[in-house]
């Protein structure tokens, strides 16, 4: 049975301008083959068996080259898969989408195309250059920027035109005929006064725009020492740069944001950091695992009319003692009765999307506020059940257990990831982290373990950002400077300090 190929649209590199349709192309994809231009964050979405292949397609050196693309994306789909080609900006805008669109016709493979946003427009919106305006331009030109050598004498583009048409003219993939290019739209007329910009990584936290004239370019791209990828804009609406330029004024434009939280919980910080121009690099340090078969959970879920409060200290918590009590055929009524405890707004959170508002938030995000906040209002006759991780501090129990009954059930246990260990070592030795973040004790006590004391040097060479007073003493007695603390253990928090201390 044959499978169906989408030739997806990845956009110019901002993780948050893929459209929907193409999301929902890699979330039900088999498998994924994508190139080097595709914000590798999407693979995320992926499903767990998905297969994810890279073609590179850098432009002087080709992972594989495009008649072996085709071969494997039409090799896939006859193995009955759902493929998702993968595809920085727009499959048709010079991304050789057509080709392989046209291989996939000819083996009789069903097709379809996503539109995704071109560089040719997007990256020069983040560039703050308008690509066209009622002022200055009244059409634009795409043009590829890969010539042939003997285009003088057979030319395939008509730089007379081009020279004298008055829009603006972008060139793809051309810094390598930069002279070539410049040196062609002089020749033919075109004033080399005229503005340039070169947009290098256009979208991304790592943006570069060099400005220059159209005589001078060439000598500036050597001087600035410019690499591909990067973008040629010719014309007088690069001058309006200056103040329409946007992305780059964000708080954490070009930041290097290490985040240190389990896989499962980073994904709200990850995305507030990308949205204020930082670059998130995920270091899951935690990885929970779940107590399987946990018969005390679920007779204290079928015991449940007996307590008279419940405390759920985390996100994980909440997961997991909700999965359960629908696992044995409860929901959220079966806690009318209750007196509901969330420790942090994230947590309330979680408690609020399964359908119930929380009862108690701490002012201050930590046990001992909640354990202040119910010494006066427990009775000696109360029930509490916290269902919690497995190497949670003991404050919870001990102070509340001397006013009356605390029942504390394990339903998960942190353990630690090494899986970035080397990469995250080469990133402190080459000075590549501004910030890292720190959400938990444990999530310090586990990254320490995972790079050893000799890397505490490196570390304090950063600015390290404490979530709260319990996470910042954890980083104090292993002697980590902490630069900035959240005023309260928040994830916006945590972000307000970053900002605060850029």
């Amino acid at each position: 049975m044959k499978g169906k190929v989408y030739l997806v649209g990845a956009g110019p590199g901002d993780y948050k301008l893929l459209t929907l349709k193409g999301l929902e192309c890699i979330q039900q994809a088999d498998v994924i083959v994508y190139d080097r231009l595709a914000n590798v964050h999407y693979l995320k979405e992926a499903k767990p068996d998905c297969e994810i292949i890279y073609v590179g397609k850098a432009s002087s050196d080709h992972t594989l080259p495009q008649d072996d693309i085709n071969r494997v994306i039409v090799e896939k789909a006859r193995e009955g898969k759902i493929v998702t080609r993968l595809k920085g900006g727009d499959p048709y805008v010079f991304g050789r989408g057509g080709e392989e669109g046209e291989a996939l016709k000819s083996e009789g493979i069903e097709f379809e195309v996503v539109p995704g946003i071109t560089s040719a427009i997007g990256g020069l919106c983040y560039a703050g250059i308008p690509i066209t305006h009622r002022d200055h331009a009244s059409s634009f030109h795409v043009v590829t920027g890969h010539l042939r050598a003997d285009d003088k004498e057979n030319p395939e583009i008509n730089w007379n035109a081009l020279a004298n048409i008055g829009g603006t003219l972008v060139f793809l993939m051309g810094v390598a005929n930069l002279k070539k290019i410049s040196d062609c739209l002089m020749r033919e007329g075109k004033d080399g006064k005229t503005p340039v910009a070169l947009i290098s990584w256009a979208t991304r936290f790592n943006q570069r725009v060099i400005t220059s004239t159209l005589d001078e370019v060439y000598d500036t791209a050597i001087k600035e020492k410019v690499k591909p990828p990067t973008l040629i804009v010719v014309g007088s609406v690069v001058g309006l740069r200056e103040s329409l330029n946007f992305f780059e004024n964000k708080p954490l434009f070009g930041k290097n944001v290490m985040v240190t939280r389990s896989r499962t919980q980073s994904s709200s910080l990850v995305e507030k950091v990308m949205d204020l121009g930082g670059n998130p690099i995920e270091v899951p340090t935690i990885r929970i695992e779940k107590i399987k078969d946990n018969v005390e959970l679920e007779q204290a879920i079928k015991e449940i009319q007996d307590y008279t409060y419940l405390i759920l200290s985390s996100q994980n918590a909440v997961d997991i003692f909700f999965d359960q009590l629908d696992e044995l055929g409860f929901d959220a009524r079966a806690l009318a009765h209750l007196k509901v405890c969330a420790i942090g707004s994230a947590t309330a959170k979680a408690v609020k999307d399964r359908g119930i508002k929380a009862d108690l938030i701490p002012s201050k995000f930590v046990s001992e506020a909640l354990c202040e906040e119910l010494r006066d209002v427990l009775k000696p006759e109360d029930r509490v059940l916290i269902p919690r991780a497995k190497n949670a501090r003991d404050v919870l129990v001990e102070t509340l257990g001397q006013i009356c009954s605390v029942h504390e059930v394990h339903t998960y246990e942190s353990v630690m990831d090494t899986s970035m260990k080397e990469d995250v070592t080469e990133l402190l030795t080459n000075h590549q982290v501004d910030y890292v973040t720190f959400a938990s004790s444990a999530t310090v006590k586990n990254f320490v373990k995972m790079l050893g004391t000799d890397y505490l040097e490196k570390l304090n060479q950063t600015k390290v950002i404490s979530i709260g007073p319990v996470t910042s003493k954890t980083l104090q007695d292993l002697k980590i400077e902490v630069y900035k603390e959240a005023k309260e253990a928040s994830i916006d928090a945590l972000v307000e300090a970053m900002i605060g201390g850029h």
